[in-house]
């Protein structure tokens, strides 16, 4: 039996490629894509899976990293075409009933919800699959296996698939060509303790490759988990120096925003690739997520 594929389909967010992923996995008729993009990418998802003869309707199983609407966006579409959802315990409900969703969305988007993320359908409990933390994931005869990662988000899920894990935002944002990577940092759930217990757990697993959703995958699951940790030192260290100062969030919002671009300025970053990084990882929704984690687990 020939091997399961993997490939990987640029879901060219907003016109930009290299900014999010979706993963299909397919052995005989076991069709699985790891992330759905948001519903505003349905028509290239469609076409990429048209290109490897296949279609909506085919896709058999669905696993989310989380329920953000870069990642699972998509999942209600997919479930009404008869696919199988999987989603992290947390983040079930918002999946079944995502109007607490598209309402927390709303009032960061405004009326750019349409044009960035599209129609976003409930998906059915009856196609809603929870596996618990490390139960394996059977599929067809491939097996999949969820690892409980938060830090980035309480409903987060790492897959490990074979040699590779996919594993969402925790694993950090990276643009395919650049030894550079990004933590993304929304809120209401950063927490850098728990990052860096998750990343400790994905290092023991020791997978050599890793498949971040922004963007792609990497030979050196090692290298990246290890500048991972690095990276939320470092930003845990700046904020620690700037909060000192008391600063609003309209400061804060400008102050990391010029920290972002003095890296990207020393690491060569062009101009494209900068906007690839913010589009996967809005520079101003990290510093909103900074503050709210500061004020709730440092000042309170």
């Amino acid at each position: 039996m020939a091997d399961p594929r993997i490939v990987t389909i640029d879901l060219n967010f907003q016109n930009k490629t290299n900014a999010i992923a979706s993963y299909l996995i397919w052995d005989g008729d076991a069709v699985v894509l790891i992330e759905t993009g948001p519903g505003s990418t349905l028509s290239t998802l469609e076409a990429a899976l048209a290109a490897e003869g296949l279609s909506t309707r085919d896709v058999t199983h669905v696993l989310v990293t989380h329920i953000h609407l870069d990642h699972s966006g998509a999942a209600g579409f997919l479930a009404k075409q008869g696919a199988q959802i999987y989603v992290h315990p947390n983040g079930a409900a918002h999946l079944v009933n995502p109007e607490k969703l598209i309402a927390s969305a709303t009032r960061i988007y405004g009326d750019r919800m349409d044009q960035l993320w599209g129609e976003i359908l409930p998906v059915p409990q009856n196609q809603l699959t929870v596996p618990n933390d490390a139960q394996e994931i059977l599929i067809g005869n491939m097996r999949f296996l969820p690892v409980n990662t938060p830090g980035h988000a309480e409903h987060h899920y790492s897959y490990l698939f074979e040699d590779v894990c996919f594993c969402g935002d925790v694993g950090g944002v990276r643009i395919p060509g650049y030894v550079y990577l990004r933590a993304p940092m929304p809120p209401p759930e950063l927490h850098f303790g728990r990052w860096r217990e998750s990343i400790a757990r994905l290092k023991a697993l020791k997978f050599p490759r890793i498949a971040p959703t922004h963007f792609g995958i990497f030979d050196d699951a090692a290298w990246q988990l290890d500048e991972m940790d690095k990276t939320l030192a470092e930003v845990e260290k700046w904020l620690e120096i700037v909060m000192a100062q008391d600063p609003s969030i309209e400061d804060l919002r400008e102050s990391f925003s010029l920290w972002m671009q003095e890296q990207g300025e020393r690491k060569s970053l062009s101009a494209d690739v900068i906007r690839a990084y913010s589009l996967a990882n809005p520079v101003a929704m990290s510093a909103d997520g900074l503050m709210r984690y500061w004020r709730k687990f440092r000042s309170a």
